[in-house]
């Protein structure tokens, strides 16, 4: 284990990263607790800073930075609204990370051929809503490879698969058609 001043730094690197990149990368999420066998739901994602497009159960959920769109294909509905940084931490994991982290212990372990980081987080206090957060980082990249979440005895993971930084530039809105029914809840 390294220092909390070193992983800190590698932690903050991971998140420049993320801040400076798109990352774009199909996944496959779990959930499962101590009785039940877990569930699994693919997906894809795009993430540039706080900007995400994901999609899932078919949903597509895009956030501009201010907007958070979601779009139902099966009732053909468009939700827009101001959501609150509670809210968009629970949406997207790594900035639920950013912003705990400064709350966490943070230990680091090499993977066993050393080409990947182990970082876990565990919260100094209780009632911070999880046990750990355990990422697994690609060394040579900074590439996010999974994540999993601990909470009570439930446990979330996020598998990426091919994950990659694209240089393109996405859309993170959700254009509705003539047909869409848009539900606006901004303020």
């Amino acid at each position: 284990m390294k220092t909390l001043l070193i992983i800190l730094t590698i932690l903050s690197s991971f998140f420049a990263n993320l801040e400076q990149k798109t990352l774009q990368t199909e996944f496959v999420a779990s959930v499962s607790d101590e009785v039940n066998a877990p569930l699994h739901y693919p997906g894809t994602v795009t993430i540039h800073a706080q900007q995400f497009i994901l999609s899932m159960f078919g949903i597509d959920a895009a956030y501009d930075g201010k907007s958070l769109y979601m779009y139902s294909s099966d009732t053909d509905e468009l939700t827009i609204s101001d959501p609150s940084q509670q809210e968009l931490a629970q949406t997207n994991p790594f900035m639920m990370a950013k912003t705990v982290a400064e709350n966490c212990t943070v230990t680091e372990m090499p993977s066993a051929d050393g080409k990947e980081t182990i970082v876990t987080l565990t919260p100094k206090e209780p009632g911070t809503g999880f046990n750990r957060f355990t990422l697994r980082i690609r060394n040579a990249d900074l590439m996010p490879l999974h994540l999993e979440i601990r909470e009570g005895q439930k446990t979330s993971s996020l598998q990426l698969q091919n994950p990659m930084f694209i240089t393109s530039e996405p859309k993170f809105v959700i254009e509705p058609n003539s047909t869409t029914f848009v539900n606006d809840l901004r303020l």
